[in-house]
């Protein structure tokens, strides 16, 4: 029996997600109520154990915005540094220049959400353990993503401030046993449809059996 779902639909919601930046629209404001559709979703991401230790801090006023944004945008040089030696398409560099873009104006953009984990990452490293607790709210934060899309409203995945995460732990009140995995703008979206993104042939990215093998 197949699952009942408009799989075109499905398909291009999949496809066309990207990580928006410069086509955030940073005028427009974001009802509180589609924030909390799109994390009630969320939740029916599956978490280790059960755990159900997501957590998501959703940042509105416009000062505190302005000072997550300063230490945001303390990651800009080394962007810039990055992108002299990783650019190497056009694609790679319009991702470039948006990144940079979005570290200038990231104070701007009217809704920053910093989904959390309750739980540390063990002090000698475990890849078990980092799989279980990160892929208890990773799996939660792609959903969220899903679902702002699938609203009008986009978002990218950024890390980049967690080169103070401690800073900005302070800052926003969170607990020391929280674990902040990423900074998300999140606002309407400007321009023209999404489109998916180039990508390689899937047959030269899968293996089958072993590694390096493919489908005899």
């Amino acid at each position: 029996m197949s699952a009942d779902f408009d799989l075109a639909t499905v398909d291009r919601l999949l496809s066309t997600t990207r990580a928006v930046r410069r086509r955030l629209d940073l005028e427009r404001p974001v009802p509180p109520e589609i924030l909390y559709d799109c994390i009630r979703l969320s939740q029916q991401a599956p978490t280790a154990s059960n755990s159900q230790g997501w957590r998501w801090l959703v940042v509105t006023d416009p000062e505190t915005r302005k000072r997550v944004g300063e230490i945001y945008g303390r990651g800009l040089p080394a962007i810039r540094e990055h992108a002299k030696v990783a650019v190497r398409s056009e694609q790679t560099r319009r991702v470039y220049e948006g990144a940079m873009w979005l570290a200038e104006h990231m104070a701007e953009v009217p809704v920053h959400v910093i989904p959390c984990i309750l739980g540390r990452p063990p002090e000698k490293f475990q890849s078990a353990a980092c799989a279980a607790l990160y892929g208890s709210i990773l799996q939660a934060v792609w959903s969220f993503q899903l679902a702002l899309r699938s609203r009008g409203l986009g978002s990218a995945f950024t890390t980049i401030h967690l080169a103070h995460e401690e800073e900005m732990r302070r800052l926003l009140g969170m607990p020391e046993d929280s674990l902040q995995v990423a900074l998300l703008p999140v606002a309407y979206t400007r321009g023209g449809a999404f489109k998916p993104a180039r990508r390689p042939p899937v047959e030269s990215i899968t293996y089958w059996n072993r590694w390096g093998e493919g489908l005899s």
